[in-house]
């Protein structure tokens, strides 16, 4: 009688794309909470004066001459949540085996990508500022500017991840779970930003 010996265990799975998906997040969690620091030191830091009946102290931090458009701001907060939901999608259809579904949600999230970056351009239209006109001016461009730069490497990497989908690997299903962790945090960086940037102002 011949005895086997029982198969080895299953090794566990490696998780690269997560782990370096996880390292770009807290590299961008700590460059945008800088920049938000800074923006906080440099209102904080705005000479004051009083109102014209006495009555109110003004800080002198966004120019008079300056008006967000809120609607515009507000869009590309609802707009991230949006996309928020297609990414899980995207990873509810991996999971499932699902391929349509999962390259359609990619193709969605990045067309929502588009959408916000259009939306912070529309800002920057109607506000008709210049980076060097003064401290809030440039303070602002450095950090929206930054963030769009976040949302395209989002895009580039929702791209990357259809292409992968389009092509065969049905089984890799880490990739797409580390895409919505990619905009999952964008997410919650624009939070912030929208709170002390945009309402805050």
């Amino acid at each position: 009688m011949t005895l086997a010996l029982p198969s080895a265990a299953t090794p566990a799975p490696k998780r690269q794309a997560m782990v370096a998906v996880g390292v770009l997040s807290v590299a961008a969690i700590t460059l945008m909470g800088g920049m938000l620091s800074v923006w906080l030191r440099f209102r904080a830091a705005a000479p004051t004066r009083e109102s014209s009946d006495g009555l109110y102290i003004i800080k002198d931090w966004l120019p008079k001459d300056i008006a967000i458009p809120e609607v515009a701001a507000n869009t590309m907060l609802t707009t991230f949540f949006a996309l928020l939901l297609m990414a899980q999608w995207a990873c509810y259809s991996a999971k499932r085996g699902h391929d349509s579904h999962r390259s359609l949600a990619l193709l969605v999230t990045f067309g929502l990508g588009a959408a916000i970056v259009n939306a912070q351009i529309a800002v920057y239209s109607q506000m008709g500022i210049g980076v060097r006109d003064g401290a809030y001016q440039t303070m602002f461009y450095a950090i929206t500017a930054t963030m769009m730069i976040l949302v395209v490497t989002g895009m580039v990497f929702t791209a990357v991840t259809w292409f992968r989908s389009v092509g065969g690997r049905r089984d890799d299903v880490e990739v797409v779970n580390a895409h919505a962790l990619y905009w999952y945090v964008l997410t919650a960086i624009f939070v912030a930003l929208w709170f002390v940037v945009y309402v805050q102002k």
